[in-house]
């Protein structure tokens, strides 16, 4: 146990003192302070741009939904893509620095070592999307006049599930992969093959594959099957992937 404190100590701290720190929360930022007034005002620059275009047909008035609707694509697209990128050599970049080598020769295991990665960076995505959230919601308010929490919080965390699983994800994939472009390419192509996925009714209901999808339908204020089955098998598949990272990398070669 004093292992798995130590390194986790160690990584949060590197968090705080490189580039992590501002890569992401600088994006995520960004999105929750510009989404809300992109809604707000988007559609009466398309009225007014290209009215003529469109005739008789006006775009209906902006809601607090579309606010939503917009923060959970960003978070959905952007975002995820961004933090497969940014995680593509989450192990690997150690690796070949000699640092996992270094560490390991302290009271740290290697599955510490994979272990911890994961879970602190699942709780750093989770602190930024808390903020992100927060912010987004009260932009929203200011901008819309209204702003239901539970609709926004419930299509936030259901996406933070997903988040949390294409950590796990890359966390596999940095270990196979010694490449961090390979391995965040890998993951992008993850990404796509959930996507083709969720074109199949039970996978989509069942499976990490449909979560973009069902917090983009919550965030609309559009009903969903329970997310029960895809928020389970998500979170058990996390578990999965990162004991299979650290047991490949329990043998690997430093």
């Amino acid at each position: 146990m004093n292992g798995y404190l130590v390194f986790a100590r160690k990584e949060a701290a590197e968090i705080v003192r490189t580039w992590r720190i501002w890569v992401l929360p600088s994006i995520v930022l960004f999105f929750a302070l510009t989404g809300p007034p992109l809604a707000r005002f988007t559609p009466e620059l398309i009225n007014a741009l290209a009215g003529g275009q469109l005739g008789q047909f006006q775009l209906p008035p902006p809601t607090y939904v579309d606010a939503y609707g917009q923060w959970i694509k960003n978070l959905a697209q952007i975002v995820l893509f961004s933090l497969i990128v940014m995680y593509g050599g989450l192990v690997s970049s150690e690796t070949k620095s000699g640092t996992a080598a270094f560490v390991l020769t302290k009271p740290v295991s290697r599955t510490a070592f994979v272990v911890d990665k994961a879970a602190i960076h699942s709780a750093f995505l989770t602190v930024i999307l808390v903020v992100g959230t927060l912010i987004t919601w009260g932009v929203t308010a200011a901008v819309f006049g209204a702003a239901p929490a539970r609709t926004l919080w419930e299509a936030a965390l259901l996406w933070l599930v997903l988040g949390v699983f294409f950590i796990a994800v890359m966390t596999l994939l940095s270990v196979l992969i010694p490449s961090a472009p390979g391995a965040a390419g890998a993951g992008l192509g993850c990404y796509a093959l959930l996507s083709i996925a969720a074109i199949w009714e039970p996978v989509r209901i069942n499976s990490p594959a449909g979560l973009a999808g069902q917090a983009a339908s919550l965030a609309a204020g559009i009903g969903i099957p329970s997310p029960v089955w895809a928020v389970a098998t998500s979170l058990a598949a996390s578990v999965a992937l990162v004991w299979l990272a650290a047991s490949v990398f329990h043998r690997k070669e430093l």
